[in-house]
């Protein structure tokens, strides 16, 4: 409003991208680099495809292109994330509200993931449940918390995923037979469970740490039900 007033046309967003390159060199060297990480998933993800559909593979390696196919999906959104928060900080537009997510849906297919890449007995156990939460959100929170249950464990110990409804929130729950918090040994990847608090947070759920039933360490996330008058506005049912 103020541009109009004075007189100066607004500046189109493409005109605004370069003045930002001319100002501060990093910026531009993140913006370019985004872009070749761009280009080097869609061409992994184009082996990947080609071998999913090569009559010579068996059925094993057809599946695990395809969840290779699926972890590269993830891999962009996250990377379209990483241009939002580094490379658009100053982006004046508000922030989307959460989306609802279909939990079982987004963890079965983590669970899938993280078995085929580990020997640790991995039980999982979910029923239909929508939540208000961001879909990339929700991925990265359950991914930090079964990879952290998974080094607890260890290559021959057990993690148990169980997501259902209780006290009229959505309840994920991710335990493992390992050391347990607190003991003389410590738990892995701190790191990864402040970025759990961190978009636990700002998802508005709960996040509570304690003993599990196993022996070992147990994580539980709480998040708002959807309302079933808005489970059918759900983020992307596929990957």
């Amino acid at each position: 409003m103020d541009e109009v007033r004075s007189g100066r046309a607004p500046v189109p967003a493409a005109r605004s991208e370069i003045d930002n390159a001319h100002r501060d060199p990093t910026w531009s060297r993140c913006r370019q680099l985004s872009h070749d990480i761009h280009h080097e998933l869609g061409t992994i993800s184009l082996l990947a495809t080609l071998l999913s559909t090569a009559p010579d593979v068996g059925a094993d390696s057809r599946e695990r292109a395809l969840l290779i196919l699926s972890e590269l999906r993830w891999l962009g959104r996250l990377q379209r994330a990483y241009e939002e928060c580094v490379l658009a900080p100053t982006d004046p537009r508000p922030r989307p509200r959460p989306g609802h997510t279909r939990l079982d849906l987004v963890a079965a297919e983590v669970v899938e993931t993280i078995r085929r890449s580990h020997s640790t007995l991995i039980e999982f156990r979910a029923e239909e449940l929508t939540a208000v939460t961001d879909r990339l959100a929700f991925w990265r929170v359950l991914r930090n918390l079964l990879q952290n249950a998974v080094r607890a464990a260890g290559p021959t110990g057990t993690v148990r995923v169980w997501i259902g409804a209780e006290a009229g929130g959505a309840v994920t729950q991710v335990e493992d037979d390992g050391p347990g918090f607190g003991t003389t040994r410590p738990r892995p990847d701190a790191r990864g469970l402040d970025i759990v608090r961190e978009l636990t947070a700002g998802a508005g759920g709960g996040l509570e740490i304690r003993c599990g039933g196993l022996g070992g360490g147990c994580v539980r996330l709480r998040l708002p039900i959807a309302p079933p008058a808005e489970q059918q506005y759900v983020e992307g049912l596929s990957a």
